[in-house]
Protein backbone atom coordinates (compact mmCIF):
# COMPACT_ATOMS: atom_id res chain seq x y z
CA UNK A 1 0.00 0.00 0.00
CA UNK A 2 1.21 3.55 -0.68
CA UNK A 3 1.87 6.31 1.72
CA UNK A 4 0.15 9.65 1.56
CA UNK A 5 1.62 10.20 -1.13
CA UNK A 6 -1.54 13.89 -1.33
CA UNK A 7 -0.45 15.36 2.06
CA UNK A 8 3.83 16.20 1.73
CA UNK A 9 5.80 15.45 4.91
CA UNK A 10 6.99 18.04 6.94
CA UNK A 11 10.97 17.81 8.01
CA UNK A 12 10.33 17.10 11.19
CA UNK A 13 8.01 14.29 10.31
CA UNK A 14 10.42 13.01 7.58
CA UNK A 15 13.19 12.85 11.07
CA UNK A 16 10.68 10.87 13.28
CA UNK A 17 10.27 8.66 10.34
CA UNK A 18 14.14 8.16 9.77
CA UNK A 19 14.65 7.37 13.82
CA UNK A 20 11.98 4.63 13.36
CA UNK A 21 13.60 2.93 10.80
CA UNK A 22 16.97 2.82 12.35
CA UNK A 23 14.74 1.69 15.82
CA UNK A 24 13.15 -1.18 13.69
CA UNK A 25 16.67 -1.99 11.95
CA UNK A 26 18.06 -2.25 15.45
CA UNK A 27 15.31 -4.66 17.16
CA UNK A 28 15.38 -6.82 14.33
CA UNK A 29 19.34 -6.96 14.95
CA UNK A 30 19.13 -7.17 18.35
CA UNK A 31 20.90 -11.00 18.94
CA UNK A 32 21.58 -11.50 22.30
CA UNK A 33 24.89 -11.42 23.85
CA UNK A 34 25.05 -14.19 26.12
CA UNK A 35 23.96 -16.49 22.48
CA UNK A 36 26.87 -14.71 20.58
CA UNK A 37 29.42 -15.33 22.85
CA UNK A 38 28.19 -18.83 23.41
CA UNK A 39 28.92 -19.18 19.71
CA UNK A 40 32.35 -17.95 20.11
CA UNK A 41 32.71 -20.82 23.27
CA UNK A 42 31.47 -23.13 20.81
CA UNK A 43 34.03 -22.53 18.24
CA UNK A 44 36.89 -21.91 20.36
CA UNK A 45 36.25 -25.67 21.67
CA UNK A 46 35.89 -26.70 17.91
CA UNK A 47 39.47 -24.94 17.57
CA UNK A 48 40.92 -27.06 20.34
CA UNK A 49 39.45 -30.11 18.96
CA UNK A 50 40.98 -29.58 15.45
CA UNK A 51 44.32 -28.97 16.61
CA UNK A 52 44.64 -32.22 18.51
CA UNK A 53 43.11 -33.91 15.69
CA UNK A 54 45.66 -32.88 13.45
CA UNK A 55 48.51 -33.57 15.29
CA UNK A 56 47.05 -36.96 15.69
CA UNK A 57 47.08 -37.30 12.14
CA UNK A 58 50.61 -36.07 11.41
CA UNK A 59 51.74 -38.76 13.90
CA UNK A 60 49.98 -41.87 11.84
CA UNK A 61 50.88 -39.74 8.45
CA UNK A 62 55.20 -40.01 10.05
CA UNK A 63 54.23 -44.17 10.95
CA UNK A 64 52.42 -44.28 7.53
CA UNK A 65 55.25 -43.24 5.61
CA UNK A 66 57.74 -45.06 7.55
CA UNK A 67 55.64 -48.16 6.78
CA UNK A 68 55.94 -47.34 3.32
CA UNK A 69 59.51 -46.83 3.13
CA UNK A 70 59.91 -50.29 5.00
CA UNK A 71 57.63 -51.87 3.16
CA UNK A 72 57.01 -50.57 -0.34
CA UNK A 73 55.82 -53.30 -1.91
CA UNK A 74 52.87 -53.43 1.00
CA UNK A 75 52.56 -50.07 1.92
CA UNK A 76 53.16 -47.96 -1.54
CA UNK A 77 49.57 -48.05 -2.38
CA UNK A 78 47.92 -47.23 0.18
CA UNK A 79 50.22 -44.54 0.80
CA UNK A 80 49.61 -42.79 -2.35
CA UNK A 81 45.70 -43.10 -1.51
CA UNK A 82 46.41 -41.39 1.53
CA UNK A 83 47.98 -38.39 0.17
CA UNK A 84 45.55 -37.85 -2.27
CA UNK A 85 42.88 -37.78 0.69
CA UNK A 86 45.05 -35.81 2.50
CA UNK A 87 45.10 -33.21 -0.63
CA UNK A 88 41.67 -33.64 -0.67
CA UNK A 89 40.96 -32.99 2.77
CA UNK A 90 43.09 -29.68 3.05
CA UNK A 91 41.74 -28.12 -0.01
CA UNK A 92 37.97 -28.63 1.82
CA UNK A 93 39.08 -27.46 4.82
CA UNK A 94 41.12 -24.65 3.41
CA UNK A 95 38.17 -23.87 1.26
CA UNK A 96 35.49 -23.66 4.16
CA UNK A 97 38.62 -21.39 6.05
CA UNK A 98 38.77 -19.00 3.47
CA UNK A 99 34.55 -19.26 3.07
CA UNK A 100 34.45 -18.11 7.25
CA UNK A 101 37.33 -15.61 6.42
CA UNK A 102 35.49 -13.58 3.70
CA UNK A 103 32.22 -13.22 5.26
CA UNK A 104 33.86 -11.90 8.58
CA UNK A 105 35.64 -9.45 5.70
CA UNK A 106 32.01 -8.69 4.64
CA UNK A 107 31.01 -8.43 7.96
CA UNK A 108 33.87 -6.01 10.24
CA UNK A 109 36.16 -5.28 7.11
CA UNK A 110 39.71 -6.07 6.17
CA UNK A 111 41.49 -4.51 8.54
CA UNK A 112 39.62 -5.62 11.48
CA UNK A 113 40.54 -9.40 10.92
CA UNK A 114 43.50 -8.48 10.02
CA UNK A 115 43.87 -6.23 12.85
CA UNK A 116 42.50 -9.31 15.62
CA UNK A 117 45.13 -11.94 13.52
CA UNK A 118 42.30 -14.65 13.07
CA UNK A 119 44.55 -17.84 12.85
CA UNK A 120 45.38 -18.93 9.37
CA UNK A 121 43.80 -22.08 8.54
CA UNK A 122 40.87 -21.52 10.78
CA UNK A 123 39.88 -18.69 9.20
CA UNK A 124 37.78 -16.79 12.49
CA UNK A 125 38.37 -17.40 15.72
CA UNK A 126 36.52 -15.61 18.20
CA UNK A 127 35.04 -13.24 16.21
CA UNK A 128 32.99 -10.92 18.69
CA UNK A 129 29.71 -9.81 18.10
CA UNK A 130 28.88 -10.07 14.87
CA UNK A 131 25.24 -10.96 14.85
CA UNK A 132 24.91 -9.47 11.22
CA UNK A 133 21.89 -11.52 9.32
CA UNK A 134 22.24 -10.60 5.92
CA UNK A 135 26.28 -11.36 5.50
CA UNK A 136 25.61 -15.36 5.24
CA UNK A 137 22.92 -14.58 2.28
CA UNK A 138 25.08 -11.91 0.46
CA UNK A 139 27.86 -14.48 0.58
CA UNK A 140 26.38 -17.72 0.60
CA UNK A 141 23.42 -17.47 -1.87
CA UNK A 142 23.54 -14.56 -3.57
CA UNK A 143 27.05 -14.69 -4.82
CA UNK A 144 26.69 -18.47 -5.02
CA UNK A 145 29.11 -19.52 -2.86
CA UNK A 146 27.14 -21.89 -0.82
CA UNK A 147 25.99 -23.94 -3.96
CA UNK A 148 30.45 -24.55 -4.30
CA UNK A 149 30.54 -25.28 -0.71
CA UNK A 150 28.01 -27.87 -1.10
CA UNK A 151 29.35 -29.53 -4.90
CA UNK A 152 32.71 -29.78 -2.72
CA UNK A 153 31.02 -31.46 0.36
CA UNK A 154 29.40 -33.88 -1.92
CA UNK A 155 32.52 -34.45 -4.01
CA UNK A 156 34.59 -34.59 -0.92
CA UNK A 157 31.83 -37.67 0.12
CA UNK A 158 31.96 -39.38 -2.93
CA UNK A 159 35.61 -39.45 -3.13
CA UNK A 160 35.65 -41.11 0.70
CA UNK A 161 32.91 -43.65 -0.59
CA UNK A 162 35.11 -45.00 -3.75
CA UNK A 163 38.19 -44.95 -1.71
CA UNK A 164 36.29 -47.56 0.68
CA UNK A 165 34.65 -49.35 -2.36
CA UNK A 166 38.07 -49.90 -3.52
CA UNK A 167 40.21 -50.67 -0.67
CA UNK A 168 36.98 -53.06 0.83
CA UNK A 169 37.96 -56.79 1.62
CA UNK A 170 36.16 -59.80 2.83
CA UNK A 171 37.61 -59.65 6.22
CA UNK A 172 36.13 -55.94 6.98
CA UNK A 173 32.73 -55.48 5.24
CA UNK A 174 30.84 -54.93 8.57
CA UNK A 175 33.48 -51.80 9.11
CA UNK A 176 32.97 -50.53 5.81
CA UNK A 177 29.02 -50.46 6.18
CA UNK A 178 29.39 -48.33 9.11
CA UNK A 179 32.21 -46.14 7.18
CA UNK A 180 29.98 -45.13 4.49
CA UNK A 181 26.92 -44.62 6.47
CA UNK A 182 28.95 -42.32 8.32
CA UNK A 183 30.20 -40.43 5.78
CA UNK A 184 26.94 -40.30 4.25
CA UNK A 185 25.74 -38.53 6.93
CA UNK A 186 28.69 -36.26 8.05
CA UNK A 187 28.83 -34.88 4.57
CA UNK A 188 25.11 -35.00 3.30
CA UNK A 189 23.34 -31.89 1.42
CA UNK A 190 20.14 -32.78 1.58
CA UNK A 191 17.08 -30.17 2.33
CA UNK A 192 17.05 -28.18 5.56
CA UNK A 193 14.45 -26.76 7.66
CA UNK A 194 14.99 -22.54 6.68
CA UNK A 195 14.17 -21.36 10.43
CA UNK A 196 13.70 -18.12 8.44
CA UNK A 197 11.39 -19.29 5.53
CA UNK A 198 9.60 -21.52 8.15
CA UNK A 199 9.81 -24.59 5.81
CA UNK A 200 12.05 -26.96 4.37
CA UNK A 201 14.49 -25.67 1.74
CA UNK A 202 17.55 -26.44 -0.23
CA UNK A 203 20.54 -27.36 1.65
CA UNK A 204 21.90 -23.50 1.04
CA UNK A 205 19.08 -21.82 1.74
CA UNK A 206 18.88 -23.56 5.03
CA UNK A 207 22.56 -22.90 6.31
CA UNK A 208 22.46 -19.37 4.82
CA UNK A 209 18.91 -17.59 4.81
CA UNK A 210 18.73 -15.28 7.51
CA UNK A 211 21.82 -17.10 9.87
CA UNK A 212 23.52 -14.77 12.41
CA UNK A 213 27.15 -14.73 10.99
CA UNK A 214 28.50 -16.01 14.39
CA UNK A 215 26.49 -19.25 14.39
CA UNK A 216 27.24 -20.00 10.77
CA UNK A 217 30.97 -19.80 11.66
CA UNK A 218 30.57 -22.55 14.11
CA UNK A 219 28.56 -24.59 11.98
CA UNK A 220 31.25 -24.49 9.58
CA UNK A 221 34.49 -25.05 12.27
CA UNK A 222 32.34 -27.83 12.88
CA UNK A 223 32.37 -29.02 9.10
CA UNK A 224 35.95 -28.63 9.55
CA UNK A 225 36.20 -30.68 12.60
CA UNK A 226 34.48 -33.44 11.04
CA UNK A 227 36.75 -33.40 7.89
CA UNK A 228 39.74 -34.21 10.39
CA UNK A 229 38.19 -36.55 11.83
CA UNK A 230 37.10 -38.07 9.03
CA UNK A 231 41.01 -37.81 7.81
CA UNK A 232 42.20 -39.29 10.44
CA UNK A 233 39.63 -42.96 10.61
CA UNK A 234 40.40 -43.02 6.71
CA UNK A 235 43.93 -42.99 7.56
CA UNK A 236 43.73 -46.12 10.31
CA UNK A 237 41.68 -47.79 7.29
CA UNK A 238 44.36 -47.65 4.95
CA UNK A 239 47.04 -48.89 7.07
CA UNK A 240 44.58 -51.88 8.75
CA UNK A 241 43.67 -52.79 5.62
CA UNK A 242 47.05 -53.30 4.43
CA UNK A 243 47.47 -55.46 6.90
CA UNK A 244 44.21 -57.11 6.80
CA UNK A 245 45.37 -60.41 5.37
CA UNK A 246 48.57 -60.58 7.40
CA UNK A 247 48.16 -63.22 10.51
CA UNK A 248 50.83 -62.29 12.61
CA UNK A 249 53.11 -58.07 12.91
CA UNK A 250 55.83 -57.10 13.65
CA UNK A 251 55.04 -53.58 14.47
CA UNK A 252 52.36 -52.16 16.94
CA UNK A 253 50.99 -48.80 16.84
CA UNK A 254 47.77 -47.59 19.44
CA UNK A 255 44.72 -45.39 18.35
CA UNK A 256 42.23 -43.97 20.00
CA UNK A 257 38.84 -43.29 18.07
CA UNK A 258 36.64 -40.75 19.78
CA UNK A 259 32.99 -41.04 19.13
CA UNK A 260 32.84 -37.27 19.08
CA UNK A 261 35.54 -34.80 20.38
CA UNK A 262 33.06 -32.15 21.79
CA UNK A 263 30.87 -33.06 24.14
CA UNK A 264 28.61 -31.19 26.04
CA UNK A 265 28.47 -31.54 29.96
CA UNK A 266 26.65 -34.34 31.22
CA UNK A 267 26.77 -36.02 28.35
CA UNK A 268 28.83 -39.12 27.67
CA UNK A 269 32.14 -38.94 25.79
CA UNK A 270 32.95 -42.55 23.83
CA UNK A 271 36.34 -43.14 22.40
CA UNK A 272 37.32 -46.64 21.02
CA UNK A 273 41.01 -47.87 21.51
CA UNK A 274 42.25 -50.04 19.10
CA UNK A 275 45.41 -51.36 17.05
CA UNK A 276 46.37 -50.64 13.70
CA UNK A 277 47.24 -54.33 13.19
CA UNK A 278 46.78 -57.24 15.44
CA UNK A 279 47.09 -61.17 15.61
CA UNK A 280 43.65 -62.31 15.45
CA UNK A 281 44.38 -65.25 17.69
CA UNK A 282 44.86 -62.40 20.57
CA UNK A 283 42.90 -60.56 22.89
CA UNK A 284 44.25 -57.60 23.67
CA UNK A 285 44.04 -55.89 27.06
CA UNK A 286 42.84 -52.15 27.33
CA UNK A 287 44.13 -50.20 30.19
CA UNK A 288 43.34 -46.63 31.28
CA UNK A 289 45.94 -45.12 33.61
CA UNK A 290 46.79 -48.20 35.34
CA UNK A 291 43.18 -49.47 35.38
CA UNK A 292 41.96 -51.79 32.74
CA UNK A 293 38.55 -51.26 31.32
CA UNK A 294 36.15 -53.51 28.88
CA UNK A 295 37.83 -56.10 26.79
CA UNK A 296 36.10 -54.24 23.31
CA UNK A 297 38.21 -51.24 24.13
CA UNK A 298 35.37 -48.88 24.75
CA UNK A 299 36.24 -46.15 27.16
CA UNK A 300 33.13 -43.95 28.43
CA UNK A 301 33.40 -41.35 31.05
CA UNK A 302 30.46 -38.54 32.26
CA UNK A 303 31.85 -35.28 30.78
CA UNK A 304 32.26 -32.79 34.00
CA UNK A 305 33.47 -29.30 33.90
CA UNK A 306 34.31 -27.77 30.58
CA UNK A 307 37.39 -27.28 28.24
CA UNK A 308 39.92 -29.61 27.07
CA UNK A 309 40.34 -33.33 29.14
CA UNK A 310 43.56 -35.13 28.69
CA UNK A 311 43.96 -39.23 29.32
CA UNK A 312 46.26 -41.76 28.47
CA UNK A 313 46.91 -45.28 28.95
CA UNK A 314 48.54 -48.61 26.94
CA UNK A 315 47.21 -51.69 25.29
CA UNK A 316 48.90 -54.38 26.40
CA UNK A 317 49.46 -57.52 23.72
CA UNK A 318 51.01 -60.42 24.15
CA UNK A 319 54.45 -61.24 22.13
CA UNK A 320 56.04 -63.80 19.90
CA UNK A 321 58.34 -64.28 23.03
CA UNK A 322 55.65 -65.15 25.18
CA UNK A 323 55.53 -61.66 27.14
CA UNK A 324 52.85 -58.87 27.29
CA UNK A 325 53.86 -56.23 25.67
CA UNK A 326 52.33 -52.87 26.84
CA UNK A 327 52.13 -50.01 24.02
CA UNK A 328 51.13 -46.48 25.53
CA UNK A 329 48.48 -44.09 23.90
CA UNK A 330 47.07 -40.56 24.79
CA UNK A 331 44.52 -38.39 23.93
CA UNK A 332 41.94 -35.68 24.98
CA UNK A 333 38.57 -34.36 24.33
CA UNK A 334 36.75 -31.51 24.74
CA UNK A 335 34.06 -30.45 27.15
CA UNK A 336 31.56 -27.45 26.13
CA UNK A 337 29.12 -26.09 28.04
CA UNK A 338 25.32 -26.22 27.31
CA UNK A 339 24.21 -24.21 24.53
CA UNK A 340 20.76 -23.44 23.34
CA UNK A 341 19.93 -20.30 20.04
CA UNK A 342 16.55 -18.88 20.89
CA UNK A 343 15.01 -16.33 18.15
CA UNK A 344 11.66 -14.42 18.12
CA UNK A 345 10.21 -14.80 14.63
CA UNK A 346 7.85 -11.58 15.18
CA UNK A 347 10.05 -9.24 17.37
CA UNK A 348 12.72 -9.62 20.18
CA UNK A 349 9.63 -8.38 22.57
CA UNK A 350 6.46 -10.10 23.40
CA UNK A 351 3.50 -8.72 23.13
CA UNK A 352 0.64 -9.56 26.07
CA UNK A 353 -2.21 -11.72 24.53
CA UNK A 354 -0.72 -12.15 21.66
CA UNK A 355 0.63 -15.94 19.90
CA UNK A 356 4.12 -14.70 19.75
CA UNK A 357 5.85 -17.57 17.42
CA UNK A 358 9.62 -18.64 17.93
CA UNK A 359 12.05 -20.66 16.49
CA UNK A 360 14.58 -22.62 18.89
CA UNK A 361 17.31 -25.45 18.66
CA UNK A 362 19.85 -26.76 20.71
CA UNK A 363 23.15 -27.80 18.15
CA UNK A 364 23.55 -31.18 17.75
CA UNK A 365 20.89 -32.19 19.23
CA UNK A 366 17.24 -33.11 16.90
CA UNK A 367 14.18 -30.90 16.95
CA UNK A 368 12.14 -33.54 18.92
CA UNK A 369 14.47 -34.13 22.21
CA UNK A 370 13.99 -29.90 22.29
CA UNK A 371 11.30 -28.68 25.04
CA UNK A 372 10.33 -25.44 25.67
CA UNK A 373 8.74 -23.70 29.06
CA UNK A 374 8.22 -20.75 30.30
CA UNK A 375 6.99 -18.31 33.25
CA UNK A 376 4.60 -15.93 32.63
CA UNK A 377 3.56 -17.50 29.68
CA UNK A 378 1.50 -20.50 27.54
CA UNK A 379 3.98 -22.71 25.15
CA UNK A 380 2.38 -24.53 22.46
CA UNK A 381 4.04 -26.01 19.38
CA UNK A 382 2.92 -25.19 15.65
CA UNK A 383 4.88 -27.08 13.22
CA UNK A 384 8.34 -26.21 13.25
CA UNK A 385 8.20 -23.19 15.72
CA UNK A 386 7.03 -23.07 19.26
CA UNK A 387 4.19 -20.27 20.10
CA UNK A 388 4.66 -18.21 23.70
CA UNK A 389 1.52 -16.67 24.27
CA UNK A 390 1.89 -14.26 27.69
CA UNK A 391 -0.25 -14.03 30.22
CA UNK A 392 -2.86 -11.05 30.55
CA UNK A 393 -0.86 -9.24 33.84
CA UNK A 394 2.75 -10.42 32.78
CA UNK A 395 5.11 -8.28 32.36
CA UNK A 396 7.82 -10.35 31.95
CA UNK A 397 8.04 -13.95 30.56
CA UNK A 398 11.33 -15.73 30.95
CA UNK A 399 11.83 -18.85 28.78
CA UNK A 400 13.46 -22.33 29.40
CA UNK A 401 15.22 -24.69 26.92
CA UNK A 402 16.15 -28.19 27.84
CA UNK A 403 17.20 -31.02 26.07
CA UNK A 404 17.09 -35.04 26.34
CA UNK A 405 20.94 -35.93 26.64
CA UNK A 406 21.32 -39.82 26.79
CA UNK A 407 17.91 -39.86 28.51
CA UNK A 408 18.31 -37.03 31.13
CA UNK A 409 16.68 -33.71 30.42
CA UNK A 410 19.35 -31.03 30.59
CA UNK A 411 18.64 -27.01 30.68
CA UNK A 412 20.66 -25.51 27.89
CA UNK A 413 19.87 -22.48 28.06
CA UNK A 414 17.55 -19.17 29.33
CA UNK A 415 16.31 -15.82 28.32
CA UNK A 416 14.30 -12.90 29.50
CA UNK A 417 11.98 -11.10 27.11
CA UNK A 418 9.76 -8.40 28.10
CA UNK A 419 5.82 -7.78 27.87
CA UNK A 420 3.98 -4.97 25.96
CA UNK A 421 0.62 -4.79 24.78
CA UNK A 422 0.07 -4.79 21.39
CA UNK A 423 0.45 -1.08 19.88
CA UNK A 424 -2.33 0.93 18.63
CA UNK A 425 -2.21 0.53 14.86
CA UNK A 426 -3.01 3.87 12.51
CA UNK A 427 -5.94 4.42 10.39
CA UNK A 428 -5.90 4.45 6.45
CA UNK A 429 -8.75 5.09 3.76
CA UNK A 430 -7.89 2.23 0.86
CA UNK A 431 -9.21 3.33 -2.27
CA UNK A 432 -7.79 3.42 -6.10
CA UNK A 433 -5.14 1.54 -5.26
CA UNK A 434 -3.90 3.96 -2.34
CA UNK A 435 -3.88 4.77 1.34
CA UNK A 436 -4.42 7.72 3.06
CA UNK A 437 -5.46 9.36 6.14
CA UNK A 438 -5.37 13.22 5.03
CA UNK A 439 -5.63 15.61 2.43
CA UNK A 440 -7.73 15.80 -1.37
CA UNK A 441 -9.80 12.66 -2.84
CA UNK A 442 -12.21 12.53 -5.45
CA UNK A 443 -15.84 11.92 -4.68
CA UNK A 444 -15.59 9.18 -6.76
CA UNK A 445 -13.16 7.07 -5.19
CA UNK A 446 -14.53 8.11 -2.05
CA UNK A 447 -18.21 6.46 -2.67
CA UNK A 448 -16.86 3.80 -5.01
CA UNK A 449 -17.63 0.07 -3.80
CA UNK A 450 -14.64 -1.45 -3.68
CA UNK A 451 -13.11 1.68 -1.28
CA UNK A 452 -12.89 0.76 2.65
CA UNK A 453 -11.15 1.61 5.90
CA UNK A 454 -8.07 -0.49 7.02
CA UNK A 455 -6.30 -0.61 10.36
CA UNK A 456 -2.47 -1.43 10.08
CA UNK A 457 0.69 -0.09 11.09
CA UNK A 458 1.84 1.10 8.03
CA UNK A 459 4.06 0.34 4.81
CA UNK A 460 7.22 0.84 7.41
CA UNK A 461 5.69 -0.61 10.36
CA UNK A 462 7.22 -3.31 12.31
CA UNK A 463 4.39 -5.25 12.72
CA UNK A 464 1.89 -7.20 9.94
CA UNK A 465 -1.35 -8.53 11.92
CA UNK A 466 -4.98 -8.26 11.35
CA UNK A 467 -6.76 -5.60 12.54
CA UNK A 468 -10.76 -5.47 11.76
CA UNK A 469 -12.78 -2.45 11.69
CA UNK A 470 -15.77 -2.75 13.47
CA UNK A 471 -17.42 0.49 13.20
CA UNK A 472 -16.73 4.39 11.90
CA UNK A 473 -19.04 7.59 11.71
CA UNK A 474 -18.79 10.14 8.95
CA UNK A 475 -18.94 13.61 10.14
CA UNK A 476 -19.91 16.12 7.53
CA UNK A 477 -20.31 19.36 9.42
CA UNK A 478 -22.94 18.73 12.24
CA UNK A 479 -24.40 15.37 10.53
CA UNK A 480 -23.16 12.64 11.12
CA UNK A 481 -23.69 8.90 9.78
CA UNK A 482 -22.56 5.58 11.06
CA UNK A 483 -21.13 2.35 9.46
CA UNK A 484 -20.95 -0.98 11.31
CA UNK A 485 -18.19 -2.26 9.50
CA UNK A 486 -15.20 -1.17 7.38
CA UNK A 487 -16.61 0.11 4.43
CA UNK A 488 -19.30 3.11 3.95
CA UNK A 489 -23.19 2.56 4.28
CA UNK A 490 -25.31 3.66 1.21
CA UNK A 491 -26.81 6.35 3.44
CA UNK A 492 -22.97 7.59 3.79
CA UNK A 493 -22.27 7.62 -0.03
CA UNK A 494 -25.58 9.55 -0.54
CA UNK A 495 -24.88 12.20 1.89
CA UNK A 496 -21.23 12.75 0.33
CA UNK A 497 -22.35 12.80 -3.49
CA UNK A 498 -24.69 16.07 -2.33
CA UNK A 499 -21.88 17.52 -1.43
CA UNK A 500 -19.56 20.32 -2.97
CA UNK A 501 -16.22 20.49 -4.16
CA UNK A 502 -13.87 21.51 -1.13
CA UNK A 503 -16.22 20.08 1.03
CA UNK A 504 -14.70 18.33 4.33
CA UNK A 505 -15.19 14.89 4.84
CA UNK A 506 -14.38 13.38 8.41
CA UNK A 507 -14.35 10.00 9.66
CA UNK A 508 -14.35 9.15 13.14
CA UNK A 509 -14.40 7.05 15.78
CA UNK A 510 -13.15 4.63 13.98
CA UNK A 511 -12.76 1.44 16.33
CA UNK A 512 -10.86 -1.75 15.31
CA UNK A 513 -10.38 -5.24 17.50
CA UNK A 514 -7.07 -6.57 16.71
CA UNK A 515 -5.45 -10.18 17.47
CA UNK A 516 -5.45 -10.16 21.04
CA UNK A 517 -8.82 -9.19 21.21
CA UNK A 518 -9.01 -5.76 22.40
CA UNK A 519 -10.80 -2.72 20.74
CA UNK A 520 -9.23 0.33 20.17
CA UNK A 521 -10.52 3.58 19.00
CA UNK A 522 -8.05 4.99 16.56
CA UNK A 523 -7.38 8.20 15.29
CA UNK A 524 -9.83 10.09 12.45
CA UNK A 525 -9.18 10.14 8.66
CA UNK A 526 -9.70 13.73 7.54
CA UNK A 527 -10.41 14.55 3.90
CA UNK A 528 -11.20 17.23 1.29
CA UNK A 529 -13.41 16.52 -2.01
CA UNK A 530 -11.58 17.40 -4.99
Amino acid sequence: MGGAKNCPETPRQKMIGMMYLVLTAMLALNVSTDILNGFVMVDDSLYSSITSTEDRNANMYSVFEQQKNDKPEKYAVPYEEAMEMKQKSDSLFNYIAKFKRDMAVIAIGEEKVSEHNYTTGYAVRGLQGTSNLDVTGQYGIVQGHGEELRIRIEEYRDFLLSVLAKNNNPMDQQEVRKMTEQFKMLFTCDSLYNNHEGKMDTWVNGMFDGMVLNATITVLSKMQNDIRATEGQMIQYLMGNADAMDLRVNKLQAYVIPKSDYVMRGAKYQAQIILAAIDSTQRPEFYIGNERINDQGLYEVVATGSGERKYSGKIGVLSNTGEMDYLPFESSYTVGEPTATISNLDMNIMYRGFENKFSVSVPGVSNDKVSVSATGASVSRSGGNWVIKPGESAKEVVLTVSANMDGKNQVMGTNKYKVKALPKPSSFFVAGGESINQGFISKKLLTSNEAYVEASYGPDGILDLPWKITGFDIVIGNDAKHSDNGRLTDEQKTLIKKLPSGAQVTLQTIRAVGPDGKTQQLSPIALRLK
